[in-house]
């Protein structure tokens, strides 16, 4: 092989080989700081493994907040109106966080409770979350296909 053509090589290869480790530590970095959203309906049918950082979203249970009168600690549940989630949670609550409303909470789940970091609410009562919609529509057609026909869904 030419001088010329094993450096032009050489060059080459050191160039691939930085950009696959720039990628790799990418994609490392990205994997650690990606949450995948799930509904409750899905954390209960196990499709979430235990200690995963998720995000939930749905509405929250009119009748379910309890809030500590000694901390900041408040427990919720979220429902996408087929199956509830317990949600637990230690901080300040977002000023729109209200039973009825629309609510994406990250954490991860244990034993069955989602722990949350962070709760984030919907900012005004024509906005949901894209996910949340999309959850909540779902939830929807599920329940209209559960009623046999000729039979009322309770309306």
């Amino acid at each position: 092989m030419k001088p010329h053509r094993r450096k032009k090589l050489t060059i080459i290869a050191f160039i691939a080989t930085g950009l696959s480790v720039a990628v790799g530590l990418s994609l490392y970095a990205l994997s650690n700081s990606i949450d995948l959203f799930f509904t409750p309906t899905q954390v209960a049918a196990g499709e979430v493994s235990s200690g995963q950082r998720i995000r939930i979203g749905g509405m929250v249970k009119e009748g379910s907040v309890a809030r500590s009168e000694e901390s900041l600690h408040v427990e919720f549940i979220a429902t996408d109106y087929n199956n509830d989630l317990l949600v637990r949670y230690d901080g300040i609550l977002p000023d729109l966080f209200r039973e009825g409303q629309g609510v994406v909470a990250e954490g991860m789940v244990a034993d069955g409770v989602f722990q949350a970091s962070r709760v984030l609410a919907k900012h005004d009562e024509n906005y949901m979350s894209v996910e949340v919609k999309a959850a909540m529509d779902a939830a929807e057609r599920d329940r209209a296909d559960a009623v046999p026909a000729g039979e009322s869904n309770g309306s």
